[in-house]
């Protein structure tokens, strides 16, 4: 099992900055990547951006050049820095740590969501 617990959020203008944090416990050895995904109110959830153990990163197409992702594998936390903030990036952001190797099988890992909220 990981339990994933993510930090930071709130309110900002468009333009502005923010910054996410999420912190990873327990089984944190089998973790082989850790992302950020999105979800706006009536919109599916979407991939932010993640990164593997390897450090590759991948970043969805709204989000390139803006956002940036970053991990800290000894203190297995991952970080999200937003910047140029739009209003469309309002959503509930998720910390993930997707396809968990696991005896069941590959499991998705998921926090409990931190919202964002950009007024224009």
């Amino acid at each position: 099992q990981v339990q994933l617990v993510e930090s930071g959020g709130g309110l900002v203008q468009a333009g502005g900055s923010l910054s996410l944090s999420c912190v990873a416990s327990g089984n944190t050895a089998s973790i082989t990547a850790m992302g950020w995904y999105r979800q706006a109110p009536g919109k599916q959830r979407e991939m932010v951006a993640l990164t593997g153990n390897s450090g590759s990163t991948y970043y969805g197409d709204s989000v390139k050049g803006r956002f940036t992702i970053s991990r800290d594998s000894a203190k297995n936390m991952v970080y999200l820095q937003m910047d140029n903030l739009k209003p469309e990036d309002t959503a509930d952001y998720y910390c993930a740590a997707p396809a968990t190797p696991t005896k069941a099988g590959f499991v998705d890992y998921w926090g409990q969501g931190t919202q964002v909220t950009v007024s224009s």
